[in-house]
């Protein structure tokens, strides 16, 4: 009864939606021409960016405006030239990138950037629940500003788009790391990650048969290493293997089974997530202290609380420390360390759907013609349209149907 209900209201929102003209042509095939601004990013080592300068030139030639901060694209290697040359306006002062009705960012706004935002703008970034402040909504929720959060966006199979991307690069980019550690060149034991003929191959144990876990073990199969994923689905690790297409030594979380392969390996990948707070601990300190000499710990789970015991926050500039002569590399923003490339998975993503909000003819008439784009909307004209937020924080929740069915 109450599904029915809800879908009623969004029908009659959406009709509301195509209403708001009298005698024209649907308002969805009636094109605008967006303002959007990308600003330099002040997070501590946020180096990726949200257009590439390819991107940039598709939405100018679709007769949208790019205004981007002067060295905005530096950290991903960009140059401000290069967007320029693309059609791109170059702003040196912040507030004209704030003046823009779409501002897109990879980390959410500092206060001090709210405070430049206007009423009615719409906001592209993360949200990164995990470091939430009930400030940040609420200076927000006081602008009316329309936030979209791309942690939850979902493409037409209903997968997080930027979730998958960002997680693939990180799975990959984690072997690369751990190779790098190995090496004696950082003070790891001297090892090659991998194997050939006549030297027995690396071992590297991966917690997790996630996103993470599939690429990481791709990428350490692909250099000939020998991997074993534990997950506590078995689910997971069916698809792991199937989506690997080889067979792989897989293990439900048998503590003893898991101690021994960790004690004896060379490496040890942990990409255990949480759906809701803190990733659970499975690596106990007594485990870490029997591992071998200079092996390698890479704790992917770092953002949601850590997955090993000995675990502690780095960033890139000092990535490692040493807990029982073993490398922790623990390091929460690992896209960031291959910005260029994580730059391109997530213009790829963005790219399409500004040209939709102007397709549509606005943000409300794209979100209701994509449901995965209107998941992400957690903030409406000012008000907490997200559930979980507004528990969380205890917040006014309003259903985004009744506020749009209320405001036409």
């Amino acid at each position: 009864m109450a599904t029915g209900l809800r879908e009623g209201m969004a029908d009659i929102a959406r009709q509301g939606l195509l209403q708001t003209q009298e005698a024209t042509l649907e308002t969805r095939n009636r094109k605008n021409s967006l303002n959007i601004g990308i600003p330099k990013e002040i997070s501590f080592q946020e180096n990726r960016i949200a257009l590439t300068p390819l991107s940039v030139a598709l939405l100018v030639n679709n007769g949208h405006r790019v205004v981007l901060e002067s060295g905005a694209g530096i950290a991903a290697n960009f140059s401000d030239s290069e967007y320029a040359e693309q059609g791109a306006k170059i702003a040196y002062d912040k507030k004209e990138v704030f003046d823009s009705d779409i501002l897109v960012k990879i980390a959410p706004p500092m206060l001090e950037e709210i405070e430049l935002m206007h009423k009615g703008q719409t906001l592209i970034s993360s949200l990164q629940i995990g470091t939430l402040k009930q400030d940040y909504l609420k200076a927000l929720m006081r602008k009316k500003i329309n936030a979209l959060c791309f942690e939850n966006l979902r493409d037409e199979g209903n997968v997080l788009s930027v979730v998958r991307a960002m997680s693939e690069i990180v799975g990959s980019t984690s072997i690369l790391i751990a190779a790098e550690y190995l090496s004696n060149v950082t003070g790891g034991k001297g090892l090659m990650l991998g194997g050939f003929t006549g030297v027995p191959p690396t071992e590297i144990v991966i917690l997790g048969a996630g996103t993470v876990g599939e690429y990481a073990a791709r990428t350490a199969l692909a250099l000939g290493a020998e991997v074993k994923v534990f997950d506590s689905s078995i689910y997971r690790l069916r698809r792991l293997q199937n989506n690997l297409g080889s067979r792989v030594f897989t293990s439900v979380m048998q503590p003893i089974v898991l101690n021994k392969a960790i004690v004896t390996c060379d490496v040890v990948i942990g990409a255990i997530r949480a759906s809701h707070g803190r990733s659970p601990c499975i690596v106990m300190e007594e485990t870490v202290a029997r591992m071998k000499p200079h092996s390698v710990v890479i704790d992917v789970s770092i953002d949601q609380g850590g997955c090993f015991e000995t675990s502690e926050v780095t960033n890139h500039t000092n990535p490692t420390f040493r807990k029982y002569d073993v490398i922790h590399y623990c390091v929460p923003n690992i896209a960031s360390r291959v910005p260029r490339t994580a730059s391109y998975a997530l213009t790829n993503i963005f790219a399409p759907i500004l040209l939709d909000i102007g397709e549509f003819g606005g943000l409300m008439n794209m979100v209701w013609n994509n449901p995965g784009i209107r998941e992400a909307l957690y903030i409406y004209q000012g008000n907490c349209t997200n559930k979980d937020l507004s528990d969380m924080f205890n917040l006014p929740f309003k259903d985004l149907e009744l506020l749009v069915v209320s405001n036409q």
